[in-house]
């Protein structure tokens, strides 16, 4: 069963919930459907980590953890899968959104302009809020894009897991017929 991979890497929801910060949190933290590892759970903590990644900022794990706990759904799946969305794939995120956007609200996508910040001598204090106004920059064609490929990557990811989880138990369950079915006479 996958639940045997994943609880090799996730935490205990007893250690979650014993933590010093998180402590005062523990009556949002019961559920079990937060700490429980099914097919509707882990799938929904994909969606939920899918559409909290495309959060710009900080609040991604946030957004995602929030999300988890609203809607019961496993709440370590959720944070982790914020993981995807990473510096390495945001460019990629940028443009598939702003081209999203424009495409929705039918204009001709304008060049991006690159982030400018100097990363050798600048001033790292400012890079936040120079990044968010680089954002607020390119306006609601950015905006209304991400949120729409936030809906569409949280659905897809929970499709790909509900899929996903499905083919796997039916392998299984094709292994198990083979091993017990006796031998043709």
């Amino acid at each position: 069963m996958p639940r045997k991979h994943f609880r090799k890497y996730l935490p205990d929801h007893e250690t979650v919930r014993g933590h010093k910060h998180l402590r005062r949190f523990a009556p949002l933290l019961k559920h079990p459907n937060l700490w429980h590892l099914n097919r509707h759970s882990v799938a929904g903590g994909v969606a939920a980590g899918m559409f909290g990644g495309l959060i710009p900022g900080p609040l991604q794990m946030l957004t995602a953890a929030i999300l988890a706990i609203v809607f019961r759904v496993n709440l370590p799946v959720a944070v982790a899968t914020t993981l995807l969305s990473n510096p390495f794939t945001w460019p990629a995120i940028i443009v598939a959104a702003y081209t999203l956007g424009a495409l929705i609200l039918d204009e001709q996508p304008a060049d991006l302009k690159p982030f400018e910040f100097d990363w050798l001598a600048g001033d790292w204090g400012q890079l936040l809020p120079q990044l968010m106004q680089w954002f607020m920059g390119m306006g609601e064609t950015f905006l209304l894009g991400l949120l729409i490929l936030a809906l569409i990557l949280a659905v897809a990811g929970y499709a790909a897991v509900q899929f996903g989880w499905r083919l796997y138990i039916l392998a299984y369950l094709r292994r198990r017929r083979r091993r017990i079915k006796p031998p043709a006479s």
